[in-house]
């Protein structure tokens, strides 16, 4: 594979996952991806970073039909569990079966560090070989093994692992073929005794697993058409959470590039809070309330603990403010395209746009009557405080939502979310029978609004800016409407549509922004910036090049259903982290947005 070449590793790669650990899964019988015991921790699995496949890697997990030569990746109806069937040339056929054990029991949710695999013979004599390698520290060293009757113990100075399995233990350590004449299950989880043989907590946690994800798909509120698209979409959302807290994390994987040679290879293992309002749009749509209702807990313990200092755009999974900035040598990148990073610097800079992001989000909880904690008015007063920081900051420079590393500018959308807090806070204060407050900030609200759309405003192009008092086009001026700082249909808005359909689209996708930023010219497209562009167009009325545009969204799909932060513009190709809770947020919304309601069809 060479460095210019799209890796293509995404095209057939599933996620698994239960709120406390997620997996990638390739269609192959591999796990390129693990990290343990929580999303953000080290990756015992990091094949899809080692850059090679040599005899001696660590860090590995496949399952392999000898002389396989093709092979079919597949979800079960409406779970998250998946499904490969591998073939030979000589009709021998295996099925393997992967999934985190998610279910209910006695009335509460058990989601234990836990990664089960069940192999199949499905027809002919299949021969196989399984190769089990957890790596440590990134993959700088390999555990040290101990057997037992019935299973392996991985372990060393940091952590301990334990395989149990009904599978000859023999085979598994010293990777050798074997003919499967019958099904063998393979349960990975802290070094611990299972209560039960392998078989027996693979069969239970198989059948409660499937019937929990099936119980929650049918409690979604989803809309007429794209239905499969957007239950795969809302299932991966809530994969993407960690339920100890209900924190999102963009997305579970670090380092998978943006673009070839690009360098953008970054970590995206934490909470951006800037999802906060995208994620509770998106879960509120589905009527996902559990979710909801975590994540908005999550932003408000992060307000109490930050109390009156700047909040930063992201967190750790459970609420760290140090996510510093590494690289690690011991992992060459996808392809060798790297380099790895662990820890992301963007929590020490100023995006403005957060206080807006939190505090749309919060809204919800003063308007929902099914949550079961309502905002009150203590609640109100903390986000109040968050209001005053925004009109302090709505025109001063910021990184703005693309994180630039290098300038500070001041940018259009962080006013405008500035804007959409104090409109929020004037909402939720009548809401409250505020009265004074009302007043306050609806004050704010029109102030700020009146200098947002001058200072944003381009002469020279007759079109908004994306940066105040000068003349940058890029995608984020989608949003505007959205916010409701302009509506759909003002003459503004849609010339400056116009521009960014001329000036950012490549292909059939948009990209985020042409000028170039600290790593040189972006080539790829934002994936949800092709989500917003149709929203845009459904907004401005045009449905139909809306609806054209979203099936070709969809199209851009893996095999699975899943998307990836960017798209080469001319292959389609998914480049960047995977899946990428910004672009399956835009199939939930999307869709939302432009189906036939079901009224009018059944």
């Amino acid at each position: 594979m060479t460095a210019t070449a799209p890796p293509g590793v995404l095209a057939d790669v599933g996620i698994v996952g239960n709120g406390q650990i997620t997996a990638l899964v390739r269609a192959d019988g591999s796990v390129p991806w693990c990290c343990w015991p929580r999303p953000d921790g080290d990756p015992v699995f990091c094949e899809l970073l080692s850059g090679h496949a040599g005899a001696d890697e660590r860090g590995v997990f496949a399952i392999r039909l000898l002389d396989q030569a093709e092979c079919r990746l597949s979800y079960q109806r409406n779970t998250a569990i998946l499904e490969s069937v591998a073939r030979d040339e000589r009709g021998n056929a295996i099925r393997i079966t992967t999934w985190c054990p998610r279910f209910q029991r006695q009335g509460r949710l058990f989601r234990p560090t836990m990664l089960l695999r069940r192999i199949e013979p499905v027809s002919g004599r299949p021969a196989v070989r399984i190769t089990l390698r957890p790596a440590a520290d990134y993959g700088a060293r390999s555990f040290k093994r101990q057997l037992g009757s019935h299973h392996v113990r991985f372990f060393d100075a940091t952590q301990s692992l334990r395989m149990t399995t009904d599978a000859p233990v023999s085979h598994l350590v010293e990777e050798r073929v074997f003919v499967l004449n019958r099904t063998l299950d393979l349960v990975l989880g802290d070094d611990e005794t299972l209560p039960a043989p392998a078989h027996e907590v693979a069969a239970e946690t198989l059948r409660g697993t499937a019937l929990y994800w099936q119980y929650w798909v049918r409690g979604l509120a989803i809309p007429f058409e794209w239905q499969e698209a957007t239950i795969r979409a809302a299932i991966t959302l809530q994969l993407c959470t960690y339920d100890d807290n209900g924190s999102v994390l963009a997305a579970p994987t670090t380092s998978i590039p943006e673009a070839p040679g690009s360098g953008r290879n970054w970590d995206y293992r934490y909470c951006w809070l800037r999802d906060a309002y995208f994620t509770v749009q998106a879960l509120n749509r589905l009527g996902a309330t559990g979710a909801m209702e975590s994540f908005l807990h999550y932003l408000d313990d992060i307000v109490v603990r930050e109390g009156p200092a700047p909040l930063q755009p992201v967190y750790g999974i459970t609420g760290e403010s140090d996510l510093s900035e590494r690289t690690v040598d011991t992992l060459a990148g996808v392809g060798g395209l790297g380099p790895v990073r662990v820890g992301n610097l963007a929590c020490r800079q100023r995006q403005h746009d957060v206080y807006g992001s939190v505090i749309l989000a919060a809204a919800q909880s003063f308007f929902d009557e099914r949550l079961e904690f309502p905002g009150d008015e203590a609640q109100w007063r903390r986000l109040e405080a968050l209001g005053q920081q925004a009109v302090q900051v709505f025109d001063e420079p910021d990184a703005g939502i693309w994180e630039f590393r290098g300038v500070q500018r001041r940018h259009t959308l962080s006013a405008a979310m500035c804007w959409a807090a104090c409109d929020r806070l004037a909402r939720i204060a009548a809401r409250l029978t505020l009265t004074d407050s009302v007043l306050t900030w609806r004050g704010h609200a029109d102030r700020l609004q009146q200098r947002i759309l001058a200072s944003a405003w381009d002469e020279s192009r007759g079109t908004f800016s994306a940066v105040f008092g000068a003349s940058v086009i890029d995608a984020s001026l989608l949003l505007l409407p959205e916010l409701g700082l302009v509506q759909w249909r003002d003459p503004r808005f849609i010339a400056t549509l116009a521009a960014i359909e001329r000036e950012l689209r490549a292909g059939d996708f948009l990209l985020r922004y042409r000028h170039p930023d600290d790593f040189g010219d972006t080539t790829h497209a934002f994936t949800v910036c092709s989500f917003w562009w149709a929203n845009a167009l459904a907004g401005v009325g045009n449905l139909t090049a809306a609806r054209t545009l979203f099936e070709r969204l969809l199209s851009a799909r893996n095999c699975v259903g899943l998307l990836s932060e960017q798209l080469d513009p001319h292959s389609g190709a998914l480049w960047g982290n995977f899946p990428q809770t910004y672009s399956m947020v835009g199939i939930i919304t999307t869709a939302s947005r432009l189906s036939r309601r079901w009224e009018d069809e059944v």
